[in-house]
């Protein structure tokens, strides 16, 4: 009876230390995804907006000679707050029992817009040019979010 228990145990974490670390960061993703209304695209799109703007930021702030920590925290915390007001659209959504999640869309949107006009903002400084086009977008998917031209 004891083989039985270990080898269900060791199936459901892994046999070493490292497989059982990584089904719990698996296991951990799932309710974040799950907490943020579902990997779908829309929220691929926003946590790479995210990564990049953060990335571009940190770039930008190296070219021009002015890192600050105390900034660079303030913007993580920042992204995780965005996160958090997705999660809280989704939780928003299930009350009002839609089959359509309006206000996840919206926040997700909303920031998506928000975070890749940041992005472009960060890649001017740095001196990356976009094509015109994109930067339109990106201000009407901001707009959008806002509940303009929707």
């Amino acid at each position: 009876m004891t083989q039985v228990k270990e080898f269900i145990a060791s199936a459901a974490i892994g046999a070493t230390g490292k497989e059982a670390a990584f089904g719990g960061l698996t296991a951990l993703a799932g309710v974040i995804a799950s907490a943020l209304g579902g990997w779908d695209i829309a929220l691929q799109v926003l946590i790479a907006l995210i990564v990049g703007d953060y990335i571009t930021g940190v770039l930008g702030a190296v070219r021009q000679k002015k890192v600050n920590s105390e900034v660079m925290f303030w913007g993580g915390v920042r992204k995780g707050v965005i996160l958090g007001v997705i999660a809280l659209a989704t939780l928003l959504d299930q009350m009002a029992g839609g089959e359509n999640p309006i206000f996840r869309t919206l926040a997700l949107y909303y920031y998506a817009g928000r975070e890749g006009l940041s992005v472009v903002e960060n890649l001017g400084i740095i001196g990356v040019p976009l094509p015109p086009g994109l930067v339109s977008w990106l201000e009407q998917l901001r707009q959008k979010g806002e509940g303009k031209n929707a």
